[in-house]
């Protein structure tokens, strides 16, 4: 019988794009004030589990946030560029509002979740769903009967739900992606498998930041 993995899984904190609604993508954007602090009430929340390994993006407000989930636990993070969020190409550094008014076309396709809309420069859903849910399983297919913590994007956040729920690319979003949210998951050959989403209690009163447009 195969061992299951647990794995936790976090979006990063706050960045001042996150506040701006500007879309990131691949660009490296770092913490803002606010995300350093969740990062840090992360790193808090999860000092007593029992976590063997920390993977995270390449990207700076993954990695930052990583580092304060890892420093409790004397891990030193393993960055993971196949965990950044999906490349958003000619889209990247824009507003939600900027897209609306100068790229409409692009704006419905987007909104639409069409699979195969593939902004310039930039990965459709379908390719960016493949990418993620396969190095997902490939690193928790590594430690078996461990806990695993992947530190990535909403992005990222997303695909793991849809993959756990078996929710299609398409379907409306109804959960949380939450900057520093807390989210739990098991794997086993077999799958994804949900265990809790979007635990938000280590950051108190301060509701995170949740772009609709994820």
């Amino acid at each position: 019988m195969e061992e299951t993995t647990r794995l936790i899984a976090v979006r990063h904190g706050e960045t001042a794009w996150n506040v701006d609604t500007r879309i990131q993508g691949q660009l490296d954007i770092g913490l803002n004030a606010t995300g350093l602090w969740q990062a840090q009430r992360a790193g808090q929340a999860l000092a007593d589990e029992d976590i063997g390994v920390i993977y995270a993006s390449d990207l700076s407000r993954a990695w930052q946030t990583a580092e304060e989930i890892a420093r409790p636990h004397g891990l030193a993070v393993q960055a993971e560029p196949r965990l950044r969020e999906r490349a958003f190409g000619h889209l990247e550094g824009m507003s939600f509002a900027e897209i609306e008014s100068t790229r409409p076309a692009d704006a419905k396709r987007w909104r639409e979740r069409d699979p195969e809309f593939e902004p310039v420069g930039g990965e459709s859903l379908l390719t960016f769903r493949d990418r993620i849910t396969r190095v997902a399983s490939e690193l928790a297919a590594r430690h078996p009967g461990e806990l695993v913590t992947l530190v990535a994007h909403g992005g990222v956040m997303d695909v793991l739900y849809r993959a756990a729920t078996r929710q299609e690319l398409q379907a409306p979003r109804t959960w949380q992606l939450g900057n520093a949210a807390i989210n739990r998951m098991l794997w086993t050959p077999e799958g994804f498998s949900l265990v809790g989403w979007s635990d938000i209690a280590h950051l108190a009163a301060d509701t995170p930041l949740d772009e609709p447009t994820t």
